[in-house]
């Protein structure tokens, strides 16, 4: 093969390698610095990592490799990894931003196209967490792209429920980039904080900060939905992402019992206040399925009472004024709590077992769910 067909060869097998944190081809992200093919058909290319002691390295390394010794005619290939100057830096950001205010949080705008649902619930216990993580990895499942913000300041477990307790996001000069895992883009601040034991204890500017910088100074990329872990309750995490997400639903996350049941309807209830739109109620640990000693058979036991998430569904929905629906009734199950303990999600870890299908269902609800046009432009010019 010519030279110059090598050489073209290559540098297409190179636009199929994606840097795993941005989700974009590394010849796009102009880290792709010097490519040639000597007279013995060995191939020399320099690629940029991001930043120095980029945690993806191997990863890349491995990618650019396979991709290109896969390459016919390739006989050999010389690979040095360096590291991206603040100049090259910056152009990559305002690539990545595509012009937008690097301070703007983009899920604000009308016209984004991201689906942001913020899982809450008037009290903690309720599985609000287990939900959330679930939820993201059976849309995930689903072809979607899917990021989660664990915006549970004080009780952030979602790092622990996908694995990630360890991981470390990459910043880019005021950029994050969400730690990539299991298909999904997630952050929390239990990532950013210097320590595990560390304590968070912020109230009012300084919370409100934060979770702007989470929203505005995370990459996310394109993203068809973008989950929220919110604290429980009706504090100021809650207010402050109402005033920075108008346009976001929320899911509201209860149990059966009806002292759960009536806290929950505050949450909805403050989300109304908010102006956003409440999508509808998940009853988590509707019932327990136990095996019967004497005929061996499954019964269905009430461990926490019944009807809490009609009885939200049914308030919210005289409330508001509009129809919340019961999206989905939990089985309590054992392999719920495991897969949080072990980082691997029900839904992936036992796609079988009831609490996952509904999880899996209430997933697929949500995805192919109609959306509201209200409050986004058109973008229609009236004629005559």
């Amino acid at each position: 093969m010519p030279d110059n067909e090598l050489l073209a060869a290559v540098r297409e097998a190179l636009a199929g390698v994606v840097d795993p944190e941005i989700k974009r081809p590394i010849t796009e992200l102009g880290m792709v610095e010097s490519l040639t093919v000597d007279d013995d058909d060995v191939v020399s290319l320099t690629v940029l990592l991001t930043i120095p002691g980029c945690p993806m390295k191997s990863t890349i390394e491995h990618d650019v490799t396979a991709a290109v010794t896969a390459v016919p005619g390739v006989c050999g290939i010389n690979l040095t990894l360096g590291a991206m100057n603040d100049e090259q830096r910056a152009e990559m950001k305002r690539q990545l931003r595509g012009g937008i205010a690097e301070r703007a949080i983009p899920f604000a705008d009308a016209n984004n196209l991201t689906q942001v649902i913020l899982v809450a619930s008037g009290k903690g216990g309720v599985g609000k967490s287990s939900v959330t993580v679930n939820l993201a990895m059976a849309l995930a499942e689903q072809g979607k792209s899917v990021g989660v913000l664990d915006a549970d300041i004080y009780g952030h477990s979602i790092p622990q429920m996908l694995g990630v307790v360890d991981a470390s996001p990459t910043s880019l000069d005021g950029m994050i980039l969400p730690v990539p895992t299991l298909g999904l883009k997630v952050i929390s601040m239990g990532m950013l904080k210097a320590s595990r034991d560390q304590v968070i204890a912020w109230r009012g500017p300084i919370l409100d900060r934060a979770l702007h910088q989470l929203l505005s100074d995370v990459f996310w990329g394109d993203l068809d939905f973008l989950l929220l872990d919110l604290p429980p309750g009706t504090g100021d995490v809650a207010l402050s992402l109402g005033q920075k997400l108008p346009n976001a639903e929320v899911l509201v996350v209860t149990t059966p019992q009806q002292a759960a049941a009536e806290v929950a309807e505050r949450a909805g209830t403050m989300a109304s206040m908010m102006d956003q739109k409440v999508i509808g109620v998940v009853e988590n640990m509707s019932y327990l399925d136990a095996e019967c000693p004497h005929c061996g058979g499954s019964h269905r036991v009430d461990v926490f009472g019944t009807g809490g998430g009609a009885e939200v569904a049914n308030t919210l929905t005289t409330r508001l004024g509009y129809q919340i629906p019961l999206l989905a009734e939990v089985p309590l199950d054992p392999a719920v709590r495991v897969g949080g303990d072990d980082g691997m999600p029900v839904v992936v870890a036992d796609s079988a077992k009831p609490a996952a299908r509904a999880l899996t269902e209430l997933a697929r609800t949500l995805a192919e769910r109609k959306r509201s046009l209200a409050g986004r432009t058109l973008n229609l010019t009236p004629v005559g």
